[in-house]
């Protein structure tokens, strides 16, 4: 069905609370093809704008999902455009914020910043409640390592872009920073980046760690005492920050079709061994789903730092 591959979960997240996900972009189309991507390495690298699915056809989706979920009791507390890909690329966003704004519930945006430095991209976030800005670099070697760009992208416009949407955005701007061992993590990179988040001034900014299966096998977290030093040099620069290190939990959302709620949140949210027995739980289904969507090869198991995630396969 159109409506769940397009919207999912709601998931718990760690900054929106239960956040129903909004994907706008087929996968994997994306301007980066970043080391620690959940959702695998990119399969088509773009950085123009175009036309994936109609905005009302979005609009159509997520009202589907919000009226199957409100009716079971289900909690939503903002409606996130966080695709499999960047969604920015979507040349119709803004169209779409503003018809999901007509559920009467707050829209997020989590970008990777790549194509903010156009002003349309500009404009479009700024119609958005909570906008979340990825920095995960400052110089141009450790960018290329962890996020490998599209060719033509130029960092030193996304810096400006991301500067210049600060000054003009009145509402929630946060940052996001992925450390990544050996690679983003040292004491002179995450100073840079703190000292250029602090020019722009975010109501939070949040340092992550991969904690779901990465693109590349070789992505580790930091040792604790990076961490531990990159928070310390960003409150060192009046940045409230916070560590996102830790497990959502696994009050995932339930519409009813257990098949196809594995199916869609998987496809963007990788979910834990006992996320997964949680949803089925609440379905009233055993493991054998699971069983038969790996059989089907529609859903795939993997280990990371001793865990079981549960992804869904693409083609």
């Amino acid at each position: 069905m159109e409506e769940v591959s397009i919207a999912f979960g709601p998931v718990p997240s760690r900054r929106l609370g239960q956040s129903l996900g909004i994907n706008n972009i087929p996968p994997k189309i994306c301007t980066y093809s970043c080391v620690y991507c959940q959702v695998g390495r990119t399969l088509r690298m773009e950085k123009e704008r175009k036309s994936f699915y109609p905005p009302e056809k979005v609009v159509a989706a997520v009202r589907y999902k919000v009226n199957e979920l409100l009716s079971r009791g289900e909690r939503i507390d903002y409606l996130t455009f966080v695709p499999d890909g960047e969604p920015t690329l979507d040349v119709n966003l803004g169209r779409a914020i503003e018809l999901v704004k007509d559920l009467g519930i707050k829209v997020a945006v989590i970008t990777n910043s790549s194509l903010i430095w156009r002003e349309d991209v500009r404009n479009d976030l700024g119609k958005a409640d909570w906008v979340s800005v990825k920095i995960d670099a400052v110089s141009l070697e450790v960018w290329k390592k962890i996020n490998r760009p599209h060719g033509g992208l130029d960092l030193k416009a996304i810096l400006g872009g991301i500067k210049r949407f600060a000054q003009e955005f009145s509402k929630v701007l946060v940052t996001e920073t992925m450390l990544v061992k050996g690679v983003n993590d040292s004491e002179e990179e995450i100073t840079k980046v703190a000292k250029f988040i602090a020019q722009i001034k975010p109501q939070f900014s949040y340092l992550s760690v991969p904690i779901r299966p990465p693109a590349e096998k070789w992505v580790r977290p930091p040792e604790e005492v990076a961490l531990a030093r990159a928070y310390q040099i960003m409150a060192d620069q009046g940045i409230k920050t916070e560590c996102l290190v830790g497990y959502e939990g696994s009050s995932f959302g339930f519409s009813g079709q257990v098949d196809d709620d594995l199916l869609s949140t998987t496809a963007v949210h990788p979910m834990r061994e006992e996320s997964v027995k949680e949803l089925l739980a609440r379905a009233g289904k055993d493991w054998s789903v699971v069983e038969k969507l790996i059989a089907q090869e529609k859903l795939v198991e993997v280990e990371y730092k001793g865990k079981k995630f549960y992804l869904r396969k693409f083609n």
